[in-house]
């Protein structure tokens, strides 16, 4: 068959599982793409830590400020319960839901390289709109085009990760847009803590300015990146110039069964062209990777890392901590959050998805409930709690951060980016995006009233929905570990459950 001009060889066998080696060229490639994440994770970070600098809060959030200097009248758990300040952090995140459409249909049309650098020019003008902010309208902006950035760079990263990486290394650098978020918070909170102690107030002014570091670098990167090959064929491109692109990328000669892997894909992603979504959401075969498109970021985002990554100064204040101390606090879990990313590359494709999303969910249960506990008996609404337990608080934190770096932080990225044939790639990367976007809107902007009437129980409230992921993975999602791409399609069919919900529609698939 063709498409656009591509042909493909019949009869070859395409179990391979190498995909060719890690190349400096893919390498590099990757590690621009990755400043998405990055960015991504620097505005996660530097929200929480701004929003607990008095400075900041003195000038856009004044009522926050007072009841924080000592109106004795307000809970411990209810002195940052200000929907003004979480509209500050949301909105990023409701700008990037409504931008997830729009760069859906460009991601999947124009490819993966033109998202980022539209994305990258979208945070380059909210950082500096940002830093230069003089009331609350300007902060707000500066945080609407961050978002703007953040829908085409979310969308469009995690499938040039996932599409450049040999099949066997695939885990491992998709987790690296993760590991590129951890690096990019715990940035931000080094950078945080250092602006705090700038005389004159205007620390807070470098900390959202300094986005526009990343913002560059993937701005400038993606000028220079090439296309990835499965968009290349997507769009038609001629097959000769795409094998070239690939033994580049692949740094051999032997590319011949993952190109017409590719191109067989690609002929079902012709059908698609202005259908993707309609495809995802109307036809049986695609089922379960729609599930897992709404189920996983929901899941990630009620594990409460956000609420965590957001509010974590706000959170260690609230306990009596000093600014200062809790932004020094914030960067320790950085550390933690990034070193067990880091780590996790390494494990993803040795023991598999699986294997880790059940570990880190145990281990993030764990610690809620052993917070809740702690803040339950120790915290009420006045006073705050010792240092000791303070510490063992930051401590919980930390293993609890841990567990989300190596689990659910780069899987919930990764899985999604890897389970969609080509044909609905970038639609069912568009519905994982704006599932995530919406439920990090909710959480972000339920976060502290939710703690102002739920006090300690929120963290309870996380922990059932951990227990309730850990079983929906043990239960519904296969293992993925070592399987070309363009055949992840086949985990499916041989799924105790999800075999039962595309066998009626797999004789029409046209897949081998």
């Amino acid at each position: 068959m063709a498409v656009g001009g591509v042909g493909v060889s019949d009869g070859q066998d395409r179990s391979y599982a190498g995909g060719g080696r890690v190349t400096a060229f893919v390498v590099l490639s990757c590690i621009t793409a990755g400043m998405g994440g990055a960015i991504f994770g620097y505005d996660i970070g530097i929200a929480g830590g701004v929003s607990s600098m008095e400075p900041f809060l003195r000038k856009f959030f004044p009522e926050v400020y007072r009841r924080m200097k000592g109106d004795s009248h307000v809970s411990n758990y209810c002195k940052f319960d200000s929907q003004l300040l979480t509209a500050f952090t949301s909105s990023l995140y409701v700008a990037g839901l409504l931008t997830t459409f729009l760069a859906s249909r460009v991601t999947s049309r124009r490819g993966r390289r033109p998202s980022m650098i539209l994305g990258g020019a979208a945070f380059l003008a909210g950082a500096a709109i940002g830093g230069a902010s003089v009331n609350i309208y300007m902060v707000i902006l500066g945080r609407v085009l961050l978002g703007v950035g953040l829908g085409f760079a979310n969308t469009a990263v995690p499938l040039y990760l996932s599409e450049m990486a040999p099949s066997r290394h695939r885990g491992a650098f998709s987790n690296g847009f993760q590991f590129s978020v951890g690096i990019g918070a715990l940035a931000a909170n080094i950078i945080n803590f250092g602006t705090e102690k700038i005389k004159g107030g205007w620390g807070w002014r470098v900390s959202l300015a300094l986005a526009a570091v990343p913002a560059g670098l993937l701005f400038v990167g993606a000028l220079f990146l090439p296309e990835t090959p499965n968009s290349l064929v997507q769009q038609g491109k001629d097959r000769q110039d795409v094998a070239l692109l690939l033994r580049k990328i692949r740094g051999t000669d032997d590319v011949d069964r993952e190109l017409d892997d590719i191109v067989v894909a690609a002929s079902d992603s012709a059908s698609a062209a202005n259908g993707g979504l309609q495809m995802l959401l109307t036809q049986r075969r695609y089922r379960p990777q729609l599930v897992m498109a709404v189920a996983i970021p929901f899941f990630q985002q009620v594990t409460g890392i956000n609420a965590i990554a957001f509010y974590a100064p706000v959170l260690l204040r609230t306990i009596g901590m000093g600014e200062s101390a809790s932004l020094l606090s914030s960067v320790v879990t950085g550390v933690v959050g990034a070193a067990a990313t880091l780590l996790s590359m390494f494990l993803v494709d040795r023991f598999g998805r699986r294997t880790l999303f059940l570990a880190g969910g145990t281990q993030m249960l764990a610690s809620q409930v052993l917070i809740g506990g702690i803040l339950a008996a120790k915290l009420g609404d006045d006073g705050s709690v010792s240092k000791a337990w303070a510490g063992v608080v930051i401590f919980l934190i930390a293993v609890y951060v841990a567990g989300f770096g190596w689990s659910w932080g780069p899987l919930g990225w990764l899985v999604p980016s890897e389970i969609f044939p080509l044909e609905v790639r970038s639609a069912g990367q568009g519905v994982t995006v704006a599932t995530s976007f919406v439920f990090t809107v909710f959480v972000a902007q339920a976060f502290l009233a939710m703690l102002c009437h739920m006090r300690a129980g929120i963290f309870f409230f996380f922990a059932a929905w951990l227990a309730a992921m850990t079983a929906f993975v043990y239960l519904f999602l296969p293992e993925t570990k070592g399987v070309p791409i363009e055949q992840v399609d086949k985990v499916w069919r041989e799924h105790w459950f999800w075999n039962r919900v595309v066998a009626e529609e797999e004789p029409a698939s046209g897949k081998l």
